[in-house]
């Protein structure tokens, strides 16, 4: 991550990964869940492994960039990358990432 631009498409995906990696590195981490209603807003729960939990909303600066960089303008490029990798052989990583989507999704 030394800011320079990715140089082909390999680089690229080396680098997105990266910033992402990072990104969730200073995120709250745990497995958020939605816990009902706080106010007239979804109260999101992050549930850590060793059982702990935080509500994401007390989190806000180290949530604040994870909710943005994820936000609803993805929700295209990554159904593509999902219906691209969905020919033979399917792409392990993209099998990964779809099992841990659906778990979330209604």
């Amino acid at each position: 991550m030394d800011g320079a631009p990715p140089r082909d498409g390999a680089d690229l995906l080396r680098t997105a990964a990266g910033r992402l990696e990072a990104l969730a590195a200073r995120t709250t981490p745990g497995d958020w869940r939605v816990a009902g209603l706080l106010a007239s807003r979804p109260e999101v729960v992050a549930h850590a492994p060793g059982g702990g939990t935080e509500h994401v909303a007390e989190a806000r600066a180290g949530t604040g960039a994870w909710i943005a960089a994820l936000s609803p303008a993805l929700a295209a490029p990554l159904a593509a990358w999902l219906h691209a990798a969905a020919r033979e052989p399917v792409d392990p990583a993209a099998e990964a990432f779809a099992r841990a989507l659906l778990a979330r999704l209604p």
